[in-house]
């Protein structure tokens, strides 16, 4: 199958801009290529408008004096630019290294600092400035290019330029070497690197730069389109721009290839509105996305009326009912159908529409285990939820039919892609897609790659049929003083499918034979369980810690102990005053744990767990209106799971 798609995009091109290319002359102005909502209006981009935009900004670039080599750092929300900025660098055979805006200017200037970018391309004011904090301490950096002049009219920076007079540059530079754009997309090759993408920085001290090529990011891609094929009329809305490896196979990769369109919301923040409005056809979201949206609904359901309580209530096992018979791969009776349509005409249809996900018929979770009851409830909608497993270095490694979809695997090996599990349980696999290796940093490439082999870190085992299953990371499982292991990741997906808890983190004393959970409650959705009980709070904190909050949290977590093997379930747990934050280091930028910082932050709490205590005290650190901060010191309450039916 791969081979026969790989025939059918040949004649495209190798690179992502010779296929850019293929696709402004085959549509030109005759079909839509992508669409960015600006002010509140959706603004059309045809092929010709990408293929223009892409060819007069990588001239521009030429006449500022960017070689074939060089590196590109792009910095901001999802917005075209983003695309014409990465295929432009791209075209003129250098590289991109994309980036979130949410980073500290010393999280930029490390990222700047290790790929060697001697060019940025960033959204706005907000990211301006972070550069000129630190452009003395960044030799290499030759020039900022911004696309939003709002609040920028009166910043006289030679480093700084805007990117409609990079355009411009662009066109005088046509006109004195002409055909040079063209010559240099022709003149790229398969084998050429494309983009630095950097790991999420979960198990190491520092995020590391994977260099792909145009060859291993487009098999990759070949993967996806061969198990869902996508055609010109379907229609996708990235949840984020492509920094990660998932947004560059999907937002670039799939995008070009299939030719569909390619919907940019005009903020993070209005991303669930906009999805409404455009209704994807393809749905690619993280799971902790996922898992946010399905606790959404079941937090509306538990504070909605007695009347649609009553029928949400009635209802929904029905699609539970059909989606657990399809797991099974069994056919539901005549009857089932029958009362399922009412259900979806009543329910169904108009949870689906309120979460962007009427028109949806590829529906992607990755990047971490998505819970089964998540899984289960989006099934009950009847929408073909499946989870992936990739990797930033390793590529696209599994994916799942239609028709073979389970709830505890993320499926089974791509035709081509080869897995093994070592004796120490380790996942490791080979393909074409493989990453090059980490940008200048061959020590840790060794580590990794052995005799074409990538070792991926991860834990896991092969199931029925070849499906995969994903545990958790190797050096992330919990062993017990009873020799039980416990894959940390599996619990706590499970925890947040809860519409009450946003986040959690199971831990354990190798001394001990049991588990501890530390819980982030969903503020807004236990803040209004609070209101309806007409509780008093003030702050985040407070509510955390009331009694009938802990009774609340205690009943969802027995409620989920119950699914568990007796050797993972819960025994004790504490709500955490406040969020783990990006900003402190205790996540990611894509929010996972950051598990041996949170260790070492938070090793007082998990001592207080172990030692029996009924309570600690910490200090924490309070903003005033006037900017300063403040001690303040939080009793959090340790509580012992009281329903012990284990």
């Amino acid at each position: 199958m791969v081979r026969r798609m790989e025939h059918i995009y040949q004649e495209k091109g190798e690179t992502w801009p010779q296929v850019l290319k293929y696709n402004y002359e085959k549509y030109g102005d005759r079909r839509r290529a992508m669409r960015h909502k600006h002010y509140g209006i959706w603004q059309p981009y045809t092929w010709k408008d990408y293929y223009l935009n892409v060819k007069y900004f990588a001239l521009g670039l030429l006449s500022l004096g960017f070689e074939s080599g060089d590196k590109l750092i792009i910095i901001g929300d999802n917005a075209p630019q983003w695309y014409y900025a990465e295929l432009a660098a791209q075209a003129n055979h250098g590289v991109s290294v994309g980036l979130y805006a949410d980073l500290t200017p010393q999280e930029i200037k490390f990222f700047i600092e290790d790929s060697e970018a001697e060019f940025a391309v960033v959204e706005d004011q907000e990211q301006v400035d972070k550069l000129l904090q630190i452009k003395d301490e960044l030799p290499l950096l030759k020039k900022v290019i911004y696309w939003n002049y709002k609040g920028l009219s009166n910043y006289h920076e030679p480093l700084l330029i805007g990117y409609r007079e990079v355009l411009q540059a662009g066109r005088r530079y046509e006109e004195e070497y002409p055909r040079l754009f063209e010559q240099n997309v022709e003149t790229g090759k398969a084998e050429d690197p494309c983009a630095i993408v950097y790991t999420s920085g979960t198990t190491r001290s520092k995020p590391l730069g994977a260099v792909h090529t145009f060859k291993s990011m487009r098999t990759n891609v070949e993967y996806y389109l061969a198990l869902d094929p996508w055609n010109e009329t379907d229609n996708i809305l990235p949840h984020l721009p492509p920094v990660w490896i998932s947004e560059q196979w999907f937002g670039i990769g799939c995008h070009l290839l299939s030719a569909c369109a390619l919907n940019l919301a005009e903020s993070p923040e209005t991303q669930q509105r906009d999805m409404k409005e455009t209704k994807p056809s393809i749905v690619i979201h993280g799971a902790r996305t996922w898992e946010s949206q399905a606790a959404m609904v079941r937090a509306r359901i538990l504070s909605a009326d007695p009347v649609k309580r009553f029928f949400s209530q009635l209802l929904m096992p029905l699609g539970y009912e059909l989606a657990d018979l399809k797991f099974q791969k069994k056919k539901p009776s005549f009857s089932s159908k029958l009362l399922y349509s009412l259900a979806d005409l009543v329910l169904f249809r108009p949870i689906k529409r309120s979460l962007g996900l009427s028109n949806a018929r590829i529906c992607y979770s990755h990047g971490a285990i998505i819970s089964p009851e998540a899984m289960r409830f989006y099934h009950a909608l009847n929408l073909p939820l499946k989870s992936l497993y990739g990797t930033t270095e390793g590529g696209a490694i599994t994916g799942t039919r239609n028709d073979d979809i389970r709830l505890d695997t993320v499926g089974p090996a791509h035709q081509g892609v080869e897995i093994k599990i070592t004796e120490k349980g380790e996942i490791i696999y080979r393909h074409p897609g493989i990453f090059m290796g980490y940008y200048k940093n061959l020590t840790k490439t060794e580590e990794v790659l052995k005799d074409g082999w990538f070792y991926s870190g991860d834990s896991g085992r092969m199931g029925e049929e070849g499906h995969l299953l994903f545990m958790d990371r190797l050096k992330d499982i919990i062993y017990l003083s009873n020799g039980n292991k416990l894959a940390p990741q599996w619990i706590e997906s499970r925890l947040r499918s809860s519409p009450y808890i946003k986040d959690a983190w199971i831990i354990s004393d190798p001394e001990k034979a049991y588990a501890s959970a530390i819980i982030i409650i969903n503020y807004d959705h236990v803040g209004k369980w609070a209101g309806q009980r007409r509780m008093a709070y003030h702050t985040f904190a407070e509510l955390s810690q009331k009694a009938e909050v802990y009774d609340l949290i205690e009943q969802e977590i027995d409620r989920i102990n119950q699914t568990l093997s007796p050797q993972m379930r819960i025994k004790k747990f504490v709500l955490f005053h406040k969020e783990f934050d990006p900003e402190e280091g205790e996540l990611t930028r894509n929010r996972k744990l950051k598990r041996t910082f949170l260790k070492e932050r938070y090793h007082k709490i998990i001592q207080a767990i172990y030692h029996d205590q009924s309570e600690i005290q910490i200090e924490t650190q309070i903003p005033y209106q006037d900017e300063r901060t403040g001690p303040k010191k939080t009793v959090l309450m340790i509580k012992s799971i009281k329903r012990d039916r284990l």
